[in-house]
């Protein structure tokens, strides 16, 4: 109940019957939490369903570990496939993925399931931080700034040399 995992569950009727299912809605009371009410979608194993299913991830970023940042878009996917054929949550490894790379919807398609997001979609992806972008630009200004101030000083250096001269021919 407690976990964003899909999971199908079997439900036995006490005259014998068993029909598989998964839970779609589940209401608490606003003040104890206990649980209420329950909703199940019944599963037929001919007939395909559409059910969100989580991402985990797996590893440790390169990227991460270098000062960049982990941005987990899509934390749910949506999917349509037979009842045996549903996952229950998505595995997306990230020791690979230094800044700039990502993991989109196209590398997670399987024969067994539709992926109903187009393939372009970002699931996970390691972007530089802003800091790091501000303290290189920063570094850049100052040796701009350096080398124009090195150019006014050389020419104010030259223009005092210049009257002292003009001065001594008067």
């Amino acid at each position: 109940m407690y976990t964003p995992n899909a999971h199908t569950v079997v439900i036995e009727f006490e005259d014998g019957r068993k029909i598989d299912a998964v839970l779609q809605d589940i209401q608490f009371h606003p003040v104890t939490d206990n649980i209420l009410h329950v909703d199940f979608y019944q599963l037929f194993p001919d007939k395909e369903v559409t059910m969100k299913i989580p991402v985990r991830l797996l590893g440790n970023s390169p990227g991460v570990r270098n000062g960049g940042r982990l941005l987990f878009r899509k934390r749910k996917l949506v999917i349509r496939a037979l009842p045996k054929n549903l996952p229950d949550f998505f595995n997306v490894d990230i020791s690979n993925l230094k800044i700039g790379d990502l993991v989109a919807v196209d590398t997670l398609k399987s024969d067994e399931f539709t992926i109903l997001h187009p393939d372009t979609t970002v699931v996970v992806q390691v972007k530089t931080q802003r800091k790091a972008i501000v303290i290189e630009t920063d570094e850049e200004d100052e040796e701009g700034l350096e080398g124009e101030e090195a150019a006014a000083a050389e020419g104010a250096e030259g223009e005092a040399s210049e009257e002292p001269a003009a001065e001594a021919q008067e």
